[in-house]
């Protein structure tokens, strides 16, 4: 069963969660920005809560650039791939100097080491910049091609780049974190809660399972 009007079709999607804030607990730019970094391979409550101590610590990227990584690593040594997300942290502090030097397009933000598409996208999203591509997270990989909007592929590039293609302009900054949010809520690896999903009825999966 194909579905052409992806925009109306997933509207009910936008309704429930546009605008909805990241999970990750961020107060400022400086913060959203190591808090993505850092997030990456790891989970969203993990980096709040170690992000406490670290910003009351290094309160902006003005004392944080004068730290060296020995004094930054014990804060960090619960994150995944700590000891590459310090040095990429000591290096972004001392390139950018401030936090007003911090970049809000794509392609400034994917020359920081440690930010791909995908934590630019959000980061973007989250400052309600001008979308330049579409949030694919491991919630976007799971449910996207399970709605049936995009062949199944594990690479999250792929996936962006066929979302780009189907959907219109307007919808990029908020469709990706709506799909994730109804991953992480709904549409869960095993056992999805279909009947409570708001785009069942143009789901692949659901439409499939109850024939």
């Amino acid at each position: 069963m194909l579905f052409d009007n992806w925009k109306q079709d997933l509207h009910p999607l936008l309704d429930k969660y546009k605008g909805r804030k990241h999970p990750l607990a961020y107060q400022n730019t400086y913060q959203l920005l190591l808090m993505v970094l850092l997030s990456a391979q790891d989970s969203d409550a993990n980096i709040n809560a170690i992000s406490l101590p670290f910003f009351e610590r290094y309160k902006n990227i003005t004392e944080l650039s004068s730290a060296t990584n020995a004094a930054i690593m014990p804060y960090l040594v619960t994150v995944k791939n700590y000891v590459n997300k310090t040095n990429w942290i000591v290096e972004l502090a001392k390139t950018l100097k401030t936090d007003e030097n911090i970049p809000t397009n794509l392609t400034d933000l994917t020359a920081i080491k440690g930010i791909g598409r995908k934590s630019a996208n959000v980061i973007i999203r989250e400052l309600q910049k001008k979308a330049e591509g579409i949030i694919v997270d491991l919630h976007v990989i799971r449910v996207a091609p399970r709605i049936g909007l995009t062949l199944q592929y594990e690479d999250g590039n792929k996936i962006e780049k066929q979302l780009m293609d189907k959907l219109p302009y307007e919808m990029w900054n908020e469709i990706g974190m709506a799909f994730s949010f109804l991953g992480r809520e709904i549409c869960r690896p095993t056992n999805p809660q279909c009947s409570e999903c708001p785009v069942n009825r143009i789901c692949k999966y659901y439409t499939e399972k109850i024939n």
